[in-house]
């Protein structure tokens, strides 16, 4: 969503034409550029079949194939650059394309729910970041990657159709429902509301790409990406609470919202956020935990979000027995901390340390004697908001010494193909490395940091 404008000498010719043309025009109700339709070609592939073509690698189409779809963006408002967001149905669709196009202002020649057909033979098919692109392509390193494809080029490969304008109907779902189906599509979110600390913010920094958070009444969290170029940068974000309507986008595991125009924000309603609100999820666990041979000081302990949701950790504890004790010795709250979809957080004793060792600083220091500086003999507990175990390590009440919990002067490291926590300690889930091998546990003690990787699932 660069916002750098840039003419291109095929361009600016274009724009002299249409300057003649209409300057001849006596009517003065100016209308967009005619631009020809075509109602000749025929659609012999759907969406969901050319983006099962792509294997990895960015792939250039040789086929003589087509798809039709709906223009579901626009850069009227400056909030879209050099791209177009097609869907490939105007109700309920199932997929969508991003094509990156040199072309300025293109609302006036491809409007808001347009019919166009796309002729891929010749085009490059590439997923960036979790979206599904089509257009040129450029070399980066080395490496194929889909980028503009040239003005000259653009009408060659998209086509309008002469079917009359559609009227777009945003699929209305919630940010739970979020998939990368959905990706490039028309959605609309009820019930969103600016996050409280982002309130008398403006949509975006001048000339800056600009990230402002919603969330919605269950405390969800989406994030709202806004160009420092588009019109209403400068405006502040709505108070209320409502509904908004966008193109759905993703940045790797994150999905985010894009506008068109302020219309598509209808925010007006009480808020929500008076209210506690506390979530819960079985998704969140325990992935790691450390008691590094070399180090004690090197000591964390990982949770890891499976989920696609980003989770407020509000009214969680994180909960460390010692030894054989039946009463936690060290409680944690974890309130006020955001776990993101697909990501870890990295507790430490001692950041200064945890730095010095792994050449970057832990997500937060809980300082010693914490769940985060266990010495391999004790049992650690996830509670969520509702005091329900959501994940444990160990037996509480037992002694973790020479037991297949036993961690000490290693790690307990979760299996890759974990997704779920367990309130049950099982031990297959889990490798454990120590410094004595009982119970089918690994006698290889741990040293850090070549043997530890905090913060990668």
């Amino acid at each position: 969503m660069k916002r750098i404008k840039k003419l291109t000498p095929a361009f600016l010719l274009k724009y002299y034409c249409l300057f003649f043309i209409f300057s001849c025009v006596k009517d003065s109700d100016f209308k967009n550029p005619e631009t020809p339709c075509n109602d000749q070609l025929i659609a012999n592939r759907t969406f969901i079949e050319v983006k099962n073509l792509f294997d990895g690698e960015v792939i250039q189409i040789q086929q003589d194939l087509v798809i039709e779809g709906y223009i579901v963006s626009s850069d009227q408002a400056g909030n879209f650059f050099s791209t177009l967001h097609i869907q490939d149905n105007p109700i309920n669709p199932t997929a969508g394309f991003q094509i990156e196009i040199d072309l300025r202002d293109s609302y006036l020649f491809y409007e808001l729910g347009s019919k166009v057909y796309i002729k891929l033979k010749g085009l490059y098919l590439g997923k960036s970041k979790g979206v599904y692109k089509l257009g040129g392509v450029f070399t980066s390193f080395g490496n194929l990657s889909v980028g503009r494809l040239p003005a000259l080029a653009v009408e060659d490969h998209l086509l309008l159709s002469c079917d009359p304008i559609s009227n777009l109907v945003p699929k209305i779902i919630s940010i739970s429902e979020f998939r990368e189906d959905f990706v490039s599509t028309l959605v609309r979110i009820e019930s969103l509301e600016v996050i409280a600390d982002e309130q008398n913010l403006t949509f975006a920094l001048p000339q800056e790409e600009t990230i402002r958070n919603l969330s919605d009444c269950n405390g969800g969290l989406i994030e709202l990406l806004n160009s420092g170029y588009s019109d209403f940068r400068d405006t502040i974000l709505p108070s209320g609470n409502g509904s908004v309507t966008a193109v759905l986008y993703r940045e790797k595991n994150d999905y985010q919202l894009i506008i068109r125009n302020l219309n598509d924000m209808e925010m007006k309603n009480e808020l929500c956020t008076d209210t506690e609100i506390f979530l819960t999820s079985d998704q969140i666990f325990i992935s790691e935990i450390a008691d590094p041979n070399n180090n004690s000081e090197a000591r964390f302990i990982e949770l890891y979000n499976a989920g696609n949701q980003q989770i407020q950790l509000d009214g969680w504890f994180l909960l460390r027995y010692t030894n054989a004790n039946v009463t936690s010795g060290s409680e944690i709250d974890l309130s006020g901390i955001l776990i993101d979809s697909n990501s870890t957080l990295v507790f430490s004793p001692n950041a200064t340390e945890f730095q010095a060792v792994y050449g970057y600083p832990p997500d937060f220091e809980l300082g010693s004697n914490s769940p985060a500086d266990s010495n391999g003999d004790d049992n650690l507990v996830l509670i969520d908001p509702f005091g329900t175990v959501i994940d444990i390590f160990g037996l509480i009440g037992e002694d973790g010494s020479g037991t297949d919990h036993e961690f000490e002067d290693g790690k307990a490291e979760r299996k890759i193909n974990i997704v779920t926590g367990n309130s049950v300690f099982t031990f297959s889930e889990w490798t454990i490395y120590n410094d004595t091998g009982g119970f089918e546990t690994m006698n290889l003690p741990q040293n850090a940091p070549e043997d530890y990787s905090p913060g990668i699932r």
